[in-house]
């Protein structure tokens, strides 16, 4: 018989990929937008079928406790990196703002002297090994997400399943830190500092784990991580409100940008984890919305934007990436952008070490 930790590893392993693909089933129910309106009331909406689901949640509470404490424990391997590692992520599933945040942070890291890399899964993305992301890779290969983080930021950009080697991918290229996106249950990868994103307005839902609720973790998980800041809504005691707001639409064929007050009557279309806060926000701004809803991370096809009428077609960044190259002329992508706070950067730059000195932070982390 194997000795006891092996036997222990394995049942840890077992129930890593038993939760990774109840997580990739509950993203492949959120990619329908049909599922998408029946969670909605399942989940934020007090519908009291989620507590059919609970005993499957406390099926997933278990394994994620699991695996969370094989890493903790070094049943299973954590990968500690020559360079400070930043996780932004959150325990919600569905999309809360993180990639604005992730932009925003590798911004002030580049402004306060570091040479930041970002890396990510690529969600949506056929690549499988480490794989450099600039703004011309294809999103169908990389991810939208990555390809949109590459072209606002310029900075060095890495897909893979394993985050660890694709950091690796890019300390080799002189990046001195890492920011993780939506890497907040990725253990295998150590980190020095985690940021969670809270949707102000959703905040955890029903407090339930999946699939009876939108959560990943629980939010006592929060208690552990360094920054909590929240979009799109107000701060609760320990929190940060993000500072928020549209910019102006940018032309995908000329580039030319125009203000949002010079347009009317719109289509806007959006295939993202949350479209109507995009069309509320467009709402906001006075414009008449003809709204088209497509699923998350939607792969669109040149057809999808042949819609009725002579309206200018808004979209978000995230989808202007992958409908570029289809030199739609009505087309155009509204700016978003996302502030991290002054006092809550500087209670970040006190857990960094000085750009340059080749240490990591102290933080002790324990997965």
């Amino acid at each position: 018989m194997p000795p006891r930790h092996e036997r222990v590893g394995s049942s840890a392993r077992r129930a890593v990929q038993v939760c990774q693909s109840g997580q990739r089933w509950c993203r492949r129910v959120m990619g329908h937008v049909t599922a998408e309106a029946v969670l909605e009331r399942l989940w934020y909406q007090g519908h009291p079928l989620h507590y059919l689901l609970r005993p499957l949640a406390w099926v997933f509470d278990l394994l994620t406790r699991l695996r969370r404490g094989a890493y903790r424990y070094g049943i299973l391997r954590k990968d500690r990196l020559a360079a400070p590692v930043i996780v932004v992520g959150n325990i919600c599933v569905g999309g809360v703002g993180k990639t604005p945040v992730v932009i925003d942070l590798v911004r002030r890291l580049q402004a306060d002297g570091w040479k930041p890399g970002v890396v990510s899964r690529g969600y949506g993305g056929k690549a499988r090994a480490p794989t450099p992301v600039s703004a011309q890779s294809d999103p169908a290969l990389v991810g939208d997400e990555p390809v949109l983080i590459a072209s606002q930021t310029r900075c060095p950009v890495a897909v893979a399943p394993r985050r660890s080697a694709a950091a690796r991918l890019l300390l080799a290229q002189g990046v001195n830190v890492i920011v993780a996106d939506d890497g907040l249950q990725h253990y295998a990868l150590d980190r020095d500092i985690e940021i969670v994103v809270i949707d102000g307005q959703r905040r955890h839902g029903n407090g339930q784990l999946l699939p009876a609720g939108p959560l990943r973790e629980k939010p006592w998980r929060l208690v552990d991580v360094d920054l909590c800041l929240v979009n799109n809504g107000q701060a609760l005691d320990g929190e940060f409100a993000l500072e928020s707001q549209l910019g102006p639409a940018e032309h995908l064929c000329t580039g030319e940008l125009r203000p949002l007050a010079q347009f009317s009557e719109v289509r806007a279309i959006a295939g993202i984890g949350q479209p109507e806060k995009f069309f509320l926000a467009l709402e906001a701004q006075g414009l008449k919305l003809h709204r088209h809803i497509f699923s998350d991370h939607h792969v669109f096809v040149p057809q999808d934007l042949k819609l009725p009428g002579a309206e200018p077609i808004l979209m978000t960044q995230k989808d202007a990436v992958k409908c570029q190259a289809f030199q739609e002329p009505r087309a155009w992508a509204v700016h978003y952008q996302a502030h991290i706070p002054d006092s809550a950067w500087e209670r970040l730059r006190q857990r960094l070490p000085t750009p340059g000195s080749g240490q990591t932070s102290n933080r002790n982390t324990n997965g």
